[in-house]
């Protein structure tokens, strides 16, 4: 129970530090707009790697819009991908 407790403490000072002086309620939108975006981005990177391992028999092209909305998955622009932010989150510029 302890480990529980300290999990939950360490998950409330996370969350505390990421917020900052942001009201909860400016807060949701943020963490919603995050999530979402990491959800379209895993659905894209998992079709991505199955177009990538198809290329060569079939000719599908990794990049094109309409491999992925042909499929109902939202294309993610390069810049907007979840692993390209991730590897730029700490830079002042994001």
């Amino acid at each position: 129970m302890t480990n529980t407790l300290q999990l939950e403490k360490t998950l409330w000072q996370a969350a505390d530090k990421l917020r900052n002086n942001m009201d909860a309620a400016e807060y949701k939108h943020v963490v919603l707009g995050l999530i979402f975006l990491k959800y379209i981005s895993d659905a894209f990177d998992e079709h991505y790697e199955h177009l990538k391992s198809i290329e060569a028999e079939t000719g599908a092209d990794p990049e094109d819009k309409d491999e992925y909305t042909a499929d109902k998955i939202f294309y993610v622009p390069p810049q907007a991908r979840w692993k390209w932010l991730q590897g730029r989150a700490k830079l002042p510029t994001i």
